[in-house]
């Protein structure tokens, strides 16, 4: 079982492990005994109990002594903190998310390329919301997934352009450059929201840029143009609404070139002044953490 960009070398008692792992982090609300973990995760029972017990001494699983049951422990909880400080993401980062993120009753994000895979590193929902997405998660870092981190960097541009498509693409030329001006002068991207956008990112979690030709073939049918879905302002529908999946803007370094993006999740229809309003907004958000990362943001054309 190696990981998408893995040199398939691998370690049976280490995946145990991490088996083990990632399925109390996908149940965080509930405990569970040796046995039924062994039944659910098809271990042996002895093998999981060594696992549990050496991870709780450890302090990243809790055991109940009443019930004999385990969950997540709060040894993870420094990791998590570690990843973020060597990701260059300071605590203040979710400050300022969580302030997009309470003004306009929606979840905002922060994501960033790392080791070639596109991947959530903050994530702030409003109370109660299910984002359909988690901290950690991954995607394909290859044409037509990830233009937002791209868009305001022209070396990175050209290398994410020359990759092997995820999917097979219709490139048109013309669209792009437009996109792409465009996106530079306003200072954020829109996304709209399509089914096929939608089914896309879902199927596109976790997976190897390496895909099968059948799942190749589906997803070419659901977005077969680069930046096709990216909304501008110029293409306004007669009743003045539109259906907007995400709004983005970059984070920059101190050389001013994009390491991430911090994104609005939308997932209704907007006027064009309501966009302009969350755009806006999203991009006073980038620019205070890119000044939290000591960067500095390029001198934008536009209003």
């Amino acid at each position: 079982m190696s990981t998408p960009g893995s040199s398939g070398r691998t370690s049976p008692p280490t995946e145990r492990v991490v088996q083990i792992l990632n399925f109390l982090a996908d149940h965080p609300d509930q405990r569970f005994g040796v046995s039924e973990l062994a039944r659910r995760l098809g271990l042996s029972k002895p093998t999981c109990l060594g696992i549990v017990t050496a991870l709780a001494d450890a302090g990243y699983v809790l055991r109940d002594d009443v019930d004999k049951t385990y969950r997540l422990g709060p040894a993870l909880i420094r990791l998590g903190h570690r990843t973020q400080e060597s990701l260059r993401v300071s605590p203040g980062a979710r400050d300022e998310l969580s302030r997009l993120s309470a003004r306009f009753g929606a979840t905002a994000a922060l994501s960033g390329v790392i080791d070639d895979r596109i991947t959530l590193i903050e994530l702030v929902a409003p109370p109660g919301a299910r984002s359909g997405v988690e901290v950690g998660q991954s995607y394909p870092f290859a044409p037509p997934i990830g233009l937002m981190f791209v868009l305001w960097d022209d070396e990175a541009l050209r290398e994410w352009l020359s990759k092997e498509p995820t999917l097979p693409l219709r490139t048109k030329t013309a669209r792009l450059h437009r996109v792409i001006e465009t996106c530079r002068t306003a200072g954020y991207l829109v996304e709209r929201l399509t089914p096929g956008g939608r089914r896309l990112y879902a199927l596109m979690a976790g997976m190897s840029t390496e895909l099968p030709d059948e799942l190749r073939a589906l997803l070419g049918e659901l977005v077969s143009d680069i930046g096709e879905r990216v909304y501008l302002r110029d293409e306004a529908t007669p009743d003045g609404s539109h259906d907007i999946s995400v709004i983005s803007a970059p984070v920059f370094d101190h050389h001013r070139r994009q390491v991430m993006v911090v994104s609005l999740h939308i997932g209704k229809a907007l006027t064009d002044n309501e966009i302009t309003e969350r755009a806006q907004a999203l991009m006073t958000t980038a620019d205070a953490i890119t000044e939290q990362l000591g960067g500095g943001v390029p001198k934008r054309t536009g209003p």
